[in-house]
C-alpha cells in the first residue's frame, strides 16, 4: 500500500504520468465540425450522456450548422429536433438566445474568454472551461460529475465541497500545458472504469496510487483478520 503514504506531489505526478503515457491524445467524445457545434453539444450534455447527445446532433447540426441558421430558428423547431435530450424546453430556450447574441455580437464566432461565455444563456463555469480548454488549450479545468468523483477518490482533491474547490486544487498541482488533456484524463477514468456506483478497481492500473482502493483494501483485510479470530 505504498501510495497510502504519497504527499499530494508525489500522487500527481504518478497519475499524470501514467496517463501522459497510456492516453497522451485523449479528446472530448462528443462529435462537431466547428466552435459553435462544440458550444450546443457541450449545452446538451448537462445532465445528459455524451452518447445520447451524439445521437441528436446529426440532425440538429444538419438543420443548424452555425449560429446564423439556429438564430433565424424558433423555441419550437429546436425542441422538435433535441426533444429526446433532458430537459429540452430550457435547452431550447438557451440555445436560441445564445445563437443570436453570439450571431449579433460576435459575428457568429466563438468568444474565447470565460468571462464572456457564462454570460450566453445557457452556458455556465464548466461549460466555459470546457470550450476555452478544448478549443483553446486554455488551461480552464471543467469539474463535471466524474471529475469531481474520481479526483476525489483517488486523492488529488481532498474534501472539495463544490466543483469549483475541486477546480481550484486540481489547478494548484497539474501544470498548465497539461490541464486542458488532464480534463479528458478524468472524465474518461471516471466514465469506463472509476463508475458511481461500482468502480472497476480490479482492472484499474490506478489502484496503487488510488487512496479509495487502499482504505476498501483496508477494510477488507480488517473484515478477514477479524473472521479469522472468530
Amino acid at each position: 500500500m505504498a501510495g497510502f503514504f504519497m504527499t499530494k506531489k508525489e500522487r500527481y505526478k504518478a497519475i499524470l504520468d501514467y496517463f501522459s503515457k497510456n492516453n497522451p491524445e485523449a479528446e472530448t467524445e462528443l462529435h462537431y465540425q466547428n466552435p459553435f457545434q462544440l458550444l450546443v453539444a457541450v449545452m446538451l450534455s448537462a445532465q445528459c450522456t455524451d452518447k445520447r447527445v451524439n445521437i441528436v446532433t446529426p440532425m440538429l447540426f444538419n438543420r443548424f450548422p452555425d449560429a446564423k441558421t439556429m438564430s433565424r430558428s424558433d423555441e419550437a423547431e429546436i425542441f422538435s429536433l433535441i426533444r429526446s435530450i433532458s430537459y429540452p424546453n430550457s435547452k431550447s430556450k438557451h440555445l436560441l438566445a445564445t445563437s443570436k447574441i453570439i450571431d449579433s455580437q460576435y459575428n457568429g464566432e466563438i468568444p474565447m474568454a470565460v468571462d464572456a461565455l457564462v454570460k450566453l444563456p445557457g452556458v455556465g463555469r464548466k461549460t466555459a472551461n470546457v470550450i476555452t480548454s478544448v478549443l483553446d488549450q486554455q488551461p480552464n479545468m471543467a469539474v463535471d460529475t466524474h471529475v469531481f468523483r474520481v479526483s476525489e477518490r483517488i486523492g488529488l482533491t481532498t474534501r472539495a465541497k463544490t466543483p469549483l474547490a475541486a477546480e481550484k486544487q486540481l489547478l494548484k498541482f497539474i501544470p498548465a500545458e497539461l490541464v486542458h488533456v488532464a480534463h479528458h484524463w478524468l472524465i474518461l477514468h471516471g466514465r469506463y472504469t472509476c463508475t458511481a456506483r461500482s468502480p472497476k478497481c480490479e482492472i484499474c492500473d490506478l489502484k496503487k496510487y488510488c487512496q479509495f482502493f487502499e482504505k476498501e483494501e483496508r477494510r477488507r483485510l480488517k473484515s478477514e483478520k477479524k473472521s479469522f479470530n472468530l
